[in-house]
């Protein structure tokens, strides 16, 4: 990818703000790519992402924006690509907000004071602009690396109730996205050994009556099961797999024997 000329290098780092982001990314449209990527995230009428506007930019692109912008991009200037009209902006956005994040989470800061506070600063932020995250690729490339992994940090926001509330706001809102976010963020936890968030939001999802729900829930579970325990995911399925949508069954039973699977899927 060619350097950002927008952009100025000052001691070897690279100067920039939201404008000179967005100015740069929109030289990249890519008016081909842009009627894929459309398509793919099912932007028409009646469709769930309607009325996305994308440039036509790849992933990797976009993820190379925002090493250029390098972490110490002011995170003032974040909101501004946050509530960008286009799609790869609000990307760019958000994975700046992770970079962030996980400067700050390493071992060595995970109780450092000045950390927390900072830590504290980016989900916040990241709650009040979720609904900007309108589609399943910018909730999924976001939420565990910052809110899931903030479960799992000391923070001065609240006790483990005060998150338990923050998800069940996601997990009751109104929102697709702020309801997938309330579960994909178990994706970290998990992953760190803690099912009790994949859990709880598995069950609150168990009925919900998006497909994508649906496919994120039994994701969810299977990482669950092959992260912790594959007993936990059995007991969980012993007691709703019979009431389970079969999509969601079927993500969740995915890495197990085929024979098992079979009788698994018997009981839905």
């Amino acid at each position: 990818m060619k350097q950002m000329e927008v952009l100025c290098k000052q001691g070897g780092q690279v100067k920039s703000n939201a404008r000179q982001i967005i100015e740069y990314m929109e030289s990249l449209r890519n008016d081909g790519q842009r009627k894929v990527l459309m398509g793919f995230f099912k932007t028409g009428p009646g469709e769930y992402g309607f009325g996305d506007e994308f440039l036509g930019l790849k992933v990797p692109q976009t993820r190379e924006v925002v090493r250029a912008a390098g972490i110490d991009f002011p995170l003032n200037e974040v909101p501004e690509l946050l509530m960008s009209r286009w799609h790869e902006v609000r990307l760019c956005g958000f994975l700046i907000l992770v970079a962030k994040f996980e400067k700050l989470a390493t071992t060595r800061l995970e109780s450092n004071a000045e950390a927390i506070k900072k830590r504290d600063e980016i989900v916040t932020m990241y709650l009040q602009y979720a609904e900007q995250a309108n589609n399943w690729d910018l909730v999924d490339l976001s939420v565990h690396k910052i809110l899931g992994h903030w479960l799992l940090l000391p923070t001065d926001l609240g006790d483990r109730d005060y998150k338990i509330k923050v998800l069940d706001g996601l997990a009751a809102s109104p929102c697709l996205w702020k309801q997938r976010m309330s579960i994909v963020c178990s994706w970290k936890t998990s992953q760190q050994g803690d099912p009790s968030w994949c859990l709880r939001y598995a069950e609150i999802h168990l009925h919900h009556q998006h497909d994508l729900m649906h496919k994120a829930v039994g994701w969810m579970l299977r990482e669950m099961g092959k992260r912790v325990s594959m007993d936990l995911l059995r007991e969980f399925l012993r007691q709703y797999a019979h009431e389970m949508p079969r999509t969601m069954l079927r993500y969740a039973i995915e890495k197990m024997p085929e024979k098992e699977r079979q009788e698994w899927r018997k009981t839905s």
